[in-house]
């Protein structure tokens, strides 16, 4: 065991679970976190790749001795749930983190409709209601604010407030008995209850479904009673509401129809082509969005055909119902109190208590706050328990003006030439004028004349005190060798490798870092016959922070030595120790990028381990 006795031995351990675990960005900065009376006991990660189960398992299983557990799988099979409920077996979770995959919510590149990862947060949600922990987190790019015009925003809120504590629904129950019943359709109310009592664990889901159909089924035939035999049995909007109730009925085939067909979209890349649009419209008809929508048209087509108005209102209100979330039932029901401030604060007292999560609005985060030579924004939604102190804020650890420089991060690892490896730390190109910049600091980036640069924190690491390593870093191609000690590679320096570029890309290279940009230096490329088809390069600033780091090597260009950046170097731009390893390949081409996770990509996709510690402390502070 690495962990030090006299560190655990004076702290409560807070268990954690990372979901979309990617490299461990989160798990690196919760490993990280501590305070006086408590710290983070990490039980379990999870991914769908080998080569970030590969990336953990060195780092945590090996070097850091903990038994923590990796399951890599898919989050959206159907046996994910119970697999990860059989590997915590008795164990209580506190709290949850995880980045479900941002990319088709990114602002950089194209949105793609209907990508299969839109649905990862409802399978994130999914296992958040069957561990109820104190808190949870989830991380994502800022674009996912604006996507759908902020839908998708309010629809994750939306789904974390409809959460709810099993024990308490029955104070609902008899609110509702004694407050609403009386004021809407007989019928409708049973709806309205049935609806809300899906929402419970506990509830046997199979028979309420069956009952809210057979409420349907008599909404319809009320609907219909004017009409004709005939027309009831041929008419075209008859038939509609008809068949439209059966395909609710079947939302089980139909989602996993659906699911079917968006991972055939994913795995085929089906995006910007002739196919796409006939996938696309082929999900939408299935989904209750659409069928709902039909539905709804055809009850007042029906409804005008035989003067059944009233009928039709309760009839598409109670279809409404059918897939609303809960709180969008609770919406419902304060349209009923309008005007009634006394039944809606009671309302709102029952819900207080009936709501297992509490959220405010997610929360923007900018690294650089927190001690990372980076301007990376993400947003986090951070569930709290009812039982547990809101957090709607993480506060920054520097100023802006004591935010970490980009020289600062790299200026040591400023030796490396071109297609060279390097493992072990040499001679640096010293630039004497950004040398003032230099910063002794705390470990979360404060200016401290006690504390180390940000190059000897990343050398030294910042786990120092709770463990001492098991064994020294290592590199591994695959999960095979992991159990084959004598095919584990160890030296000072890892993942600082450049690739072979020939003259013509040197050249460009050193053009563009000198103007500071491709547009800026199109000119005198042109004139050199040196243009390219690549435009997006972006030449490190080494007075300021980097901008978003991504999984392209040759996205930025080194501030002095005008050649892509090393995966260590993209590492240190995201606060990752040097010990720590970035397993598999360094890169590899085109699709391959999303199978096999390279080095690059693993550090890219990462939360910035630093910004996580701050999110972990703050969670210490406040979890009772």
């Amino acid at each position: 065991m690495s962990q030090k006795k006299e560190f655990i031995s004076t702290r409560r351990g807070v268990t954690y679970l990372d979901l979309f675990a990617g490299a461990g960005g989160f798990s690196e900065g919760f490993l990280q976190a501590y305070t006086d009376d408590k710290y983070f006991d990490f039980r379990l990660a999870s991914d769908i790749n080998k080569n970030c189960e590969l990336t953990h398992k060195v780092r945590y299983n090996k070097m850091l001795g903990l038994d923590t557990k990796f399951i890599c799988q898919d989050i959206m099979d159907d046996t994910f749930l119970s697999n990860l409920l059989k590997e915590l077996g008795n164990q209580r979770i506190d709290v949850v983190t995880g980045g479900p995959c941002c990319q088709s919510f990114s602002l950089a590149g194209r949105r793609k409709k209907l990508d299969k990862r839109d649905d990862l947060f409802y399978h994130y949600l999914k296992v958040i209601k069957t561990l109820r922990p104190k808190y949870f987190v989830m991380e994502n790019v800022k674009g996912i604010l604006t996507k759908d015009e902020g839908r998708i925003k309010e629809r994750i809120l939306r789904e974390i407030r409809s959460i709810v504590d099993d024990m308490k629904m029955s104070l609902l129950y008899g609110f509702l008995e004694e407050n609403v019943k009386n004021k809407i359709d007989e019928s409708l109310y049973s709806c309205l209850f049935l609806r809300l009592s899906m929402e419970s664990s506990e509830s046997d889901l199979t028979k309420i479904n069956e009952l809210f159909f057979d409420n349907l089924d008599r909404q319809f035939r009320n609907l219909t009673r004017n009409l004709e035999y005939s027309v009831s049995k041929s008419d075209e909007s008859v038939n509609t509401i008809r068949h439209g109730l059966l395909l609710l009925q079947m939302k089980e085939q139909r989602d996993e129809i659906r699911k079917q067909v968006i991972q055939l979209k994913t795995v085929t890349h089906i995006d910007n082509d002739t196919f796409v649009n006939g996938y696309n419209s082929l999900i939408e008809t299935i989904s209750d969005e659409q069928i709902l929508e039909k539905t709804i048209d055809a009850v007042d087509i029906v409804a005008n055909m035989g003067g059944c108005l009233e009928e039709s209102k309760v009839m598409k209100k109670s279809l409404e119902i059918l897939t609303c979330s809960f709180d969008e039932c609770i919406d419902f029901i304060k349209e009923i109190f309008a005007g009634n401030s006394k039944l809606i604060d009671g309302l709102e007292c029952v819900l207080k208590e009936v709501r297992l999560y509490n959220i405010d609005e997610p929360i923007v985060l900018l690294s650089s706050n927190f001690g990372v030579p980076q301007n990376r924004e993400r947003v986090v939604f951070i569930g709290c328990r009812n039982d547990q102190k809101m957090i709607t804020d993480i506060p920054p650890t520097v100023s802006e003006s004591e935010r970490v420089k980009v020289y600062e991060a790299l200026w040591d690892l400023d030796m490396v030439g071109n297609g060279e490896t390097v493992t072990e730390y040499r001679n640096a190109n010293v630039i004497q004028a950004y040398e003032k910049e230099k910063k002794r600091r705390t470990v979360q980036g404060q200016p401290n004349d006690n504390g180390m640069l940000f190059s000897e924190w990343s050398r030294a690491g910042r786990l120092g005190h709770r463990f001492i390593f098991d064994t020294d870093p290592f590199y591994v191609t695959n999960l095979d060798e992991l159990g084959q000690a004598h095919k584990h590679v160890q030296m000072k320096l890892f993942n600082h490798q450049t690739s072979q570029q020939n003259e013509t890309v040197r050249r460009r290279l050193q053009i563009i870092a000198k103007h500071g940009g491709y547009d800026k230096s199109k000119f005198e490329l042109k004139t050199n016959g040196l243009e390219s088809q690549k435009r997006n390069y972006v030449v490190l600033n080494p007075l300021g922070q980097s901008p978003t780091v991504c999984t392209m090597p040759d996205d930025f260009i080194h501030y002095s030595a005008c050649r892509p950046m090393t995966v260590r170097e993209m590492a240190r731009l995201q606060s990752f120790d040097d010990s720590f390893v970035f397993q598999g390949k360094r890169q590899t081409g085109g699709n391959n990028r999303q199978k096999e996770i390279p080095q690059y990509t693993l550090v890219g996709n990462a939360v910035p381990p630093l910004m996580a510690r701050a999110i972990a402390e703050t969670l210490l502070n406040h979890i009772k």
